[in-house]
């Protein structure tokens, strides 16, 4: 299967070699690799708390977030209501602009009722990764008609969705954005990896990592009755971050009555060691990992003979990755 480079990057298109999920046993790599297991999650953990040693045993600041995610796991409703609020007006407005018999004037109007949201639309239409030339957009008018409906969609729930996915603690501040970043990538890479619902697949994207954001917040506020100098730092806590999470995206999904799919195509990203076959689920796995990737690649965390392995279990090639990745490192 070849799939487009995505229209919303800038620069000519081009064609990027990616293999179906048929075709992933077929392809032969141009090296063997070691039969050793390559734990993606934990590589990408270290990123997200880059000063953190792991250690065996959970301290007690640890096991006080486990008992809160138990309990967010047993009843989201105080998670959702509390913790991680979606912006009401989400769903509503996204099927607004999703509708095509609503006007040009009528869908400008929608978003300008929030000035904070039309300048952030903006400054996503301007950013180096989307902006289609030397003169800044100025206005939504304008940016409809260079970037179009769809895509201005797409910002407006970019913009929307980082109220509550970009936080900026006082504890790991590098937390915040780079998740951001990381659900940004997987939301744009996703809706370019399926011709099945691209814009489902961006949302998607958007959302699949909400349950980390929750874990993240639970554990701030764990931190105001722990003890000094206690941090997350043991081998439980990763995992739970890692697999309790996306279980925890799939309720907070039902809990905001977003359509049954999100939940039930997070609900198969949360099966631990599985890889999804097919659906949406199967591309934000693999949206995930060629976003993981780059990010551990740009940031020195992983060596070319892991990549290359990563890419060969994702049946991408490591020249499409390539090309890709030069448009990643702009998010």
């Amino acid at each position: 299967m070849v799939v487009e480079k995505p229209t919303s990057f800038n620069g000519p298109m081009e064609q990027l070699p990616i293999h179906s999920t048929e075709q992933i046993a077929e392809v032969k790599p141009a090296t063997s690799f070691p039969v050793v297991a390559i734990d993606l999650s934990a590589l990408f953990y270290s990123l997200l708390f880059p000063s953190t040693q792991l250690s065996g045993s959970a301290n007690e600041l640890e096991k006080s977030v486990f008992r809160r995610v138990e309990a967010a796991l047993a009843s989201p409703k105080a998670i959702a209501e509390r913790v991680l609020k979606m912006p009401t007006q989400v769903a509503a407005l996204d099927k607004q602009l999703a509708d095509e018999n609503t006007d040009t004037k009528a869908l400008l109007a929608l978003i300008e009722k929030d000035p904070v949201l039309s300048v952030e639309v903006l400054k996503l239409c301007n950013s180096p990764l989307f902006r289609r030339s030397d003169k800044d957009v100025t206005s939504l008018q304008l940016a409809l008609v260079q970037l179009g409906r769809d895509q201005i969609r797409r910002f407006v729930t970019t913009a929307m969705m980082r109220k509550i996915i970009d936080v900026k603690p006082i504890y790991f501040r590098r937390f915040g954005s780079q998740i951001w970043r990381h659900s940004m990538q997987v939301a744009f890479l996703a809706s370019e990896l399926t011709d099945e619902d691209p814009d489902s697949a961006f949302l998607l994207g958007l959302l699949h990592d909400v349950g980390k954001i929750a874990i993240f917040k639970l554990l701030l506020e764990a931190f105001k009755q722990a003890e000094p100098g206690e941090q997350p730092c043991s081998s439980l806590f990763r995992q739970v971050m890692t697999t309790k999470s996306l279980s925890l995206s799939a309720l907070l999904a039902r809990y905001w009555q977003l359509p049954s799919l999100f939940e039930s195509e997070l609900s198969r990203l949360a099966v631990v060691d599985s890889k999804p076959a097919g659906g949406l689920a199967e591309v934000i796995w693999r949206a995930n990992l060629i976003s993981e990737c780059s990010m551990l690649f740009e940031a020195g965390k992983l060596q070319p003979d892991q990549l290359n392995r990563l890419l060969f279990d994702a049946g991408m090639e490591r020249a499409a990755f390539d090309d890709i990745h030069k448009k990643l490192v702009l998010f």
